[in-house]
This record gives structure tokens, sequence and C-alpha cells, in this order.
């Protein structure tokens, strides 16, 4: 095994341990952001040596895409936050307490989230999962109001739920495969399972697959699955939204594809594809529409993720080539998009003193960097283009028109009320009159702008590298 999976795995652990003793803020911070630097930096390192696969750790063309991502925006995460909570720190929000524990879990959550992109073991996956939802549930309540710990109950009560659901359908997964490859672990382990699968009993497996849907799904953000987002959202700690948006919810979407993956495998199971795009499409029309009425900044770009969660399954349901594709640059495009919005945001609520949109206006007016940076993000989210969502957004509506018309106006339909929404709330963020206080921005722009530059790159031009590799994972998931 190569060296770079170990460091993906202890650093955030190790990390975890040390920030839960030490003392003094900017240590803290510092040692944070050095761990996530050192976890991404291996992550990179794969894209070169592929380590050999073992019973329980797995690198393949699928999950490099999710881990570098998920490092990546783990780690400019903690650049935002490291000033972002210092302003909280001297704000009295939060208590040099509280500070280690935050600093503590994030690495928890991020080992969490590691382990489930590289396990090969189905129940070391979901074991991952649910530790990496632990983590996040107790980030959750961190700023201890009434809100937020209300947020944090219903985070772990419905996550709960979802991962007893994943549970039960992996449970499925063992006993389908029991008879095929034998008892124990090795009815478990991802790469002999997708190499048996078609000897699998097909009645199993499409039950097994219904409760990892609802599971993982729930995990997703799915309407109607996703009742915990918006709340974990708004009263959550701006970094976390940005890591919740950007990475937890791609873990669930992982597992989800691996286990699509295996019924794939199985000529006489049930085609996955017609519940994902029920649920994709439902997702996106429910969300587009409770863009109007939200009345907090946080919850609204909480919806967008739905909307965007959505419009990625619905993709992979699609499947085939330029489904698959599209829905992993979908995948990233939207995890990139979305941290920079929610760091933009993170910077709005604390020169406002307020996430409530109605004292929220004229941002390119009082803060011009600030207000054009937040106009960017939501006009790439939005999916104008050049962006990379654009690109994407327009693969799966081409991709859809071609082999089913309807689906593709419904789509059309979604991602047009979604643009309206999100410009109309726009408007009122960043122009017209001064509205709420001025104060200064605090927190780093460069995790901000530096998303949205490879936001715009993406847009205008892909490597043939990067082009390939994605065509390659699109192969894989068939």
């Amino acid at each position: 095994m190569s060296v770079a999976v170990p460091i993906i795995l202890a650093t955030p652990l190790v990390a975890a341990g040390v920030l839960a003793v030490l003392p003094g803020y900017r240590v803290s911070a510092s040692v944070n952001m050095a761990a996530t630097l050192i976890a991404f930096l291996a992550a990179a390192s794969l894209l070169a040596w592929r380590p050999v696969t073992g019973r329980y750790l797995l690198v393949d063309d699928m999950n490099v895409v999710f881990i570098v991502l998920n490092t990546f925006v783990g780690f400019t995460a903690s650049v935002f936050s490291a000033s972002y909570i210092s302003y909280e720190l001297e704000q009295g929000r939060l208590s040099p307490g509280y500070l280690k524990f935050y600093h503590a879990m994030y690495q928890a959550m991020l080992f969490g989230m590691n382990l489930a992109l590289l396990a090969n073991n189905i129940g070391v996956m979901w074991v991952a999962v649910e530790l990496a939802t632990l983590a996040t549930v107790m980030m959750v309540g961190i700023y201890r109001t009434s809100a937020a710990i209300e947020a944090a109950w219903k985070y772990f009560i419905l996550g709960s739920v979802g991962i007893a659901l994943a549970l039960f359908g992996t449970i499925l997964v063992y006993v389908a495969a029991r008879p095929v490859i034998g008892e124990g672990s090795d009815s478990m382990v991802w790469t002999i399972l997708i190499t048996r699968a078609q000897a699998f009993d097909p009645s199993l497996l499409n039950v097994a697959f219904v409760f990892l849907l609802l599971g993982y799904g729930t995990k997703i953000g799915l309407a109607p699955l996703h009742a915990w987002l918006p709340d974990a959202h708004a009263e959550g700690p701006t970094p976390i939204s940005a890591v919740l948006s950007g990475l937890l919810l791609n873990v669930a979407l992982y597992a989800l594809l691996r286990f699509k993956m295996l019924l794939a495998a199985n000529p006489a199971a049930l085609a996955p594809g017609p519940l994902m795009i029920a649920l994709g499409l439902a997702s996106l029309l429910f969300a587009a529409f409770m863009l109007y009425s939200r009345r907090d900044i946080k919850r609204l770009f909480a919806y967008s993720s739905i909307e965007h969660m959505g419009i990625v399954v619905f993709a992979f349901g699609m499947a085939g080539p330029i489904g698959n594709f599209a829905g992993l640059l979908q995948m990233t495009m939207h995890s990139l998009t979305k941290s920079a919005i929610f760091y933009s945001v993170g910077h709005v609520a604390q020169v406002k003193g307020s996430q409530r949109l109605a004292d929220i206006g004229g941002l390119t007016t009082s803060h011009p960097v600030l207000g054009w940076g937040l106009v960017a993000g939501v006009a790439a989210i939005a999916g104008m283009p050049p962006s990379g969502v654009f690109m994407s957004e327009f693969l799966i509506v081409g991709s859809t028109f071609a082999r089913e018309p309807w689906l593709a106006a419904a789509v059309a339909l979604g991602l047009l009320v979604a643009f309206a929404a999100l410009l109309m709330q726009l408007a009122k963020i960043a122009f017209g009159e001064v509205r709420g206080a001025t104060g200064p921005v605090r927190a780093s722009y460069l995790p901000m702008f530096a998303h949205l530059a490879i936001v715009l790159i993406a847009g205008i031009f892909l490597p043939g590298a990067l082009v390939r590799w994605f065509q390659h994972v699109s192969e894989m998931l068939g």
C-alpha cells in the first residue's frame, strides 16, 4: 500500500487528538490548516502513483475523483475557518473551550469522510459515513443556542433514520453475496463483490438498493428526505455549511454509486436508473420553487444544494457515457462553487451581523469585493456561461433530450425556475439600497476566489487528461 493512503487517513486522526488538547486558538488554527494541507498533497499524489488494492482499502479512478476534491475543499475550508472562527471568538459566540472541540471535530469529520471514500469494505464504508455524520452533528450545535441545538438534534434523528436504512441495505447485500462468496468478510469486500455480482440473487439486490437509496439519499439531501439540511446550514458555523454542501453530500453520493454499480453488474436486477431519476427530478423541482420564499441567506443556498444534488442524481440515473460524465462534472463544479458561495455568505453574515435577507442589501456598494464575489458565485451556480456548471447542465439537458425529450423539458423547467429565483434574490442582496450594518470584512477572501477561478477556467477549458479520466470513470459507472 502506498504511503499516501496512510497519510490521508492518519493525518486527520492524529490531528484530531492533538487539537483536542492543544491550547491557544492561533496555534490550533495553524495545525488544522497544516493537517488538511498534508492530506490534500497526499491525495493529489494518487493522481500519479496508485497503491495496490488491499482487503480494506481501495484506490481506483472513481474514488480518486472524490478524495482529491474532498481534501482540497477540506483544506480551503480550514483556511477560511481560521479567520472566520477568530471573529466568532472575539464576538463571544464561541468560547476557547468550544474552539478546541471545533477543530478536533473538524479533523474527525475529515477522517470519517476520507475513510468512507477509501474503504474497500461496504461495512467499513457505512461506519465511516456514520462517523462523519456524528462529527458534523456536534459541530452544527456548537453555538449552543436553542435553534442550533434543535437543528443538531433534527440532523441527528433524521440522519440516524437514514443511516439505519442504509445499514439494512448493506446487510441485504451481504446476504445476497454470502451464498456465492461464502461466510466472512469476503462477502463485504467491494472488489470481490463487483466481480461476482452477476451471480447474486437479484430480488435481494433490488430490495437492498431501495433501502440504500432511501438511506444514503437522506444524507445526500434528496427530497423528501432533506428536512435536516436547511436547518443544519442555517444554525451551524459557515465553514461547516461549506463542508456539508461541498463534501459530505458527495460522500453519501459516492456510497450510493458504488451500490448502483453492483446492480448494473447483475443483468436480472432492477435497473436503478428510474428510481434515481425520479428522486433527482423531484428534488430539483421542489428545491427550485422553494428558493423563492427563503428569508435566511444560508437556508437559500441550502435549498440550492438540494436542487443541485437532485440534478447530479438525475444525471447518474440517466447514466450512459454522457450522463455519467455530466454527473461527475456537475458534482465537482457544485462542490467548488457552493463552498465558494458559503465562504462569501460567511463574510456577509459577519459584516451585516445577520443572516436575514431583509438585513442584507447593496453589497456591491458597501463591500464591492465581497459583493461582486458573491455575484460571480451565484451567477456560476445558476448556470450562467462560461462557468463549469453551465457546461455540465448543458450536457445533462442535451443528453436527456436525445433520449427522453419530456424528461429534458422537466429538467429545463426546474433549472429555469431556480435560475430566476437565484437572480431575483441576488438582485436584492447585491444591488440597490444598502441595508443592514457595514462592518469590515475579517475573514480571508483567498478560498472564495480560488474556487471561483477554477470554476471559471473549467467552463472555458478542460484539460484532455481530466476529460479522459472522467470518461473512464463514466465507463465504470455503466
